[in-house]
């Protein structure tokens, strides 16, 4: 019997536009209270300081618009299942730019003009409007899920930079776990190992005898954030079994030839 069709997850746009604007509602009240001592702190990301970081959160909100404002593109778009796969080419080039906009303006005066132009743009646009972005061509409504999976990866980076708590919408976050797990299931197609990523996610994958009933075989387990972290190399798959935040039972539980899914 041939394994069955998966199909792809659909996501409310409404729920995702609102996703975006209060996540990066949450990250811009943060920023205004950050110090110089603060923004000149050092990242994970490269030679990224906070304020270089800072700069790409917002930058990654900013091309929402930047996109609106452009033709529309012909021909086919970029499913978002793709999407996590293509974006490792573009890193070079998006730090360049984002530190060429981090030496020009503050962190506040760009946040400002990124929320003003979104809350301009956004709201009369249609969800299935095609947009040229980096990667190639996408609808709006994917292009906003993408944008969940840009703003929690690096709120979380920014909290571990700069010692903050700057709280995930719930949606954004769903959204950000929902699309990473998706892509392991098309990295790794199969059925016999299922992922679970409470409360957002539960995907099979992996090559190997199908689970039908009952208990699967082979299941991994954890939380969304450890996953969100694996799935982008923030951590690594024995860094998160060693501290007990990955359970992994079965012969065909061990992701960690994987991951990361985004470089």
């Amino acid at each position: 019997m041939p394994p069955a069709k998966k199909r792809t997850r659909n996501y409310d746009p409404a729920k995702t536009r609102t996703a975006v604007l209060a996540q990066f509602g949450n990250v811009r009240e943060a920023v205004g209270r950050l110090t110089p001592e603060q923004l000149a702190l050092p990242t994970a990301l490269g030679d990224w300081t906070v304020r270089e970081l800072v700069a790409h959160l917002a930058f990654g909100v900013e091309s929402v618009s930047r996109s609106l404002e452009q033709p529309e593109p012909a021909g086919p778009v970029v499913a978002l299942v793709d999407w996590p796969f293509l974006t490792a080419a573009l890193a070079d080039d998006i730090s360049e730019d984002v530190k060429r906009l981090a030496a020009s303006t503050t962190p506040e005066e760009f946040f400002e003009h990124t929320a003003d132009r979104i809350a301009a743009l956004l709201p009369g646009a249609a969800d299935g409007r095609p947009l040229a972005i980096r990667v190639g061509a996408m609808r709006l409504a994917d292009f906003l899920v993408t944008r969940t999976v840009e703003l929690v990866v690096h709120t979380d980076d920014l909290n571990r930079a700069a010692g903050l708590n700057i709280p995930y919408d719930r949606q954004a976050l769903a959204a950000c776990t929902r699309l990473l797990a998706d892509a392991l299931a098309v990295k790794a197609p199969g059925s016999s190992t299922e992922v679970r990523v409470p409360p957002f996610a539960v995907v099979q994958c992996v090559p190997g005898p199908r689970h039908t009933r009952g208990t699967p075989p082979n299941v991994v387990e954890t939380d969304p954030l450890t996953w969100i972290r694996l799935a982008t190399g923030r951590t690594s798959w024995a860094e998160e079994l060693d501290a007990a935040h990955v359970s992994a039972s079965g012969e065909r539980a061990d992701l960690a030839a994987l991951l990361p899914l985004m470089g």
